[in-house]
């Protein structure tokens, strides 16, 4: 089989991180239709039968197919081209649009999620010669839809994903060169809270030490959701679990996450990182607002809001654990304040058995890629509902999970950026089991 070409992969994920392709931002609606676009045209140039779907979020998800025999089985292959915003580009070392090259590395949003992997599936089916029927969906509202155009799709229209494998490329390695499987997703949910315990914000010289301040039972309701040693805990939700698959050793975590020196993780020494990341429920305070700091008052908050984000491991109903959740803030809330709780986006955890034929296989193409002698199988604490959608309507396929990125990609963040050797190397593995699957 020919080899990777890195000049090729380099100007096919050049041309799409051009694209600034955020969903549900008017006013890059153009960019990301040429990304679209751009997409199709390039399966088109591989031979691919390609069609667009509108979806109820106004994305299109692209389906592209090449039929090789009726008898022959299907893969499918899934990624995106839409990406999280870039937010501030002059904080970036370079153009975040521009494909640059730095100490070995490619930087630009989406280098990673999930542009990378589309670029990877583009250079795998150029190496393959697949014995299976193969289709590819790559959609346009996996970031920031929040309204499921694909899953409603495939609720509407499953036989136009009807296969025997699908290969999902929107996870990755636990570490550049370490081949690597993902078995579980955590779901969740998002949470906000308002709090109200005022008319109005209230003198803080008149009434500051007995008015109760929105702030401070906010405050107290966060506080409710942790130990002291800073596990989540939710009323009547054991939140004690532990991970049976590899570990996840501290000193890793601490870099991959960019903990400060002498900051300590949460748990005891009992709790391992991978215990708290892909075994438990885990609250989140992902905004918070009262009164900007630089508008400060002297006056007491009558009213605080905060969101948190729930994410919920395998084996527990994430609908249930936010209920919980909101029982537990109800009883949480001090002095007769005034809560409103809001549950949104509710998706379900993921786990996937690796004993089947096809992930085997895959598995094995990945050691070889590799030169690896044995391939790491991890959780992720993050959440594709994507995953629980075909789990539920094409019953009997085998889903796989991988892809390029690894913990020094920084995906969503400032200087994202991939290892080219992982696109090379997960490009051949997957092109080796297009052309032994099925054989």
């Amino acid at each position: 089989m020919e080899k990777p070409n890195r000049d090729r992969i380099f100007a096919d994920l050049s041309s799409l991180v051009s694209f600034n392709s955020p969903h549900s931002v008017p006013e890059l609606a153009e960019q990301h239709d040429a990304a679209c676009a751009w997409v199709c045209e390039a399966l088109e140039g591989q031979g691919f039968e390609v069609t667009r779907h509108a979806t109820v979020d106004n994305a299109d998800a692209i389906i592209a197919r090449r039929h090789i025999a009726d008898n022959a089985p299907t893969v499918l292959l899934y990624s995106h081209y839409d990406v999280v915003p870039a937010n501030n580009p002059e904080e970036w070392t370079s153009d975040p649009f521009t494909l640059t090259e730095r100490d070995g590395r490619w930087y630009g949003r989406g280098a990673a999620d999930c542009k990378g992997n589309i670029a990877m599936h583009l250079e795998a089916l150029r190496l393959a010669e697949p014995k299976a029927n193969i289709t590819v969906v790559v959609e346009g509202s996996e970031e920031l839809g929040g309204n499921g155009g694909l899953e409603r799709l495939i609720e509407a229209s499953p036989e136009l994903f009807a296969a025997d494998a699908i290969l999902i490329a929107d996870t990755g390695n636990v570490a550049a060169g370490t081949p690597t499987l993902t078995t579980q997703l955590r779901g969740g949910a998002q949470v906000r809270v308002d709090v109200q315990t005022l008319e109005g914000d209230a003198h803080s010289g008149n009434f500051g030490g007995a008015a109760p301040d929105a702030a401070a039972a906010l405050i107290h309701i966060a506080r409710s959701l942790f130990d002291d040693h800073g596990r989540t805990t939710i009323d009547g939700v054991n939140c004690l679990g532990t991970w049976e698959g590899d570990a996840y050793d501290r000193e890793t975590f601490r870099k991959d996450a960019g903990v400060l020196e002498g900051v300590q993780l949460y748990g005891t020494v009992d709790d391992e990182p991978a215990d708290m990341v892909w075994a438990r429920p885990a609250v989140t305070m992902i905004g918070f607002t009262s009164r900007p700091v630089d508008e400060a008052l002297n006056a007491v908050n009558s009213h605080a809001s905060a969101q948190f984000n729930l994410r919920v491991p395998a084996g527990m109903s994430a609908a249930e654990t936010a209920a919980k959740l909101e029982e537990h803030i109800n009883a949480n809330t001090p002095w007769g304040a005034q809560v409103d709780i809001e549950v949104t986006q509710i998706n379900e955890p993921f786990a996937t058995d690796i004993t089947g034929p096809a992930i085997t296989l895959f598995g094995e193409c990945l050691r070889e890629s590799y030169g690896a002698d044995s391939l790491a199988v991890v959780g992720s604490g993050g959440s594709i509902p994507l995953t629980i959608t075909l789990q539920d309507n094409v019953p009997g396929a085998e889903i796989v999970l991988f892809g390029v990125e690894e913990p020094q990609c920084g995906i969503h963040g400032v200087d994202e950026s991939v290892d080219p050797t992982e696109i090379e190397r997960i490009a051949l593995a997957e092109a080796e089991f297009l052309t032994r699957f099925g054989a």
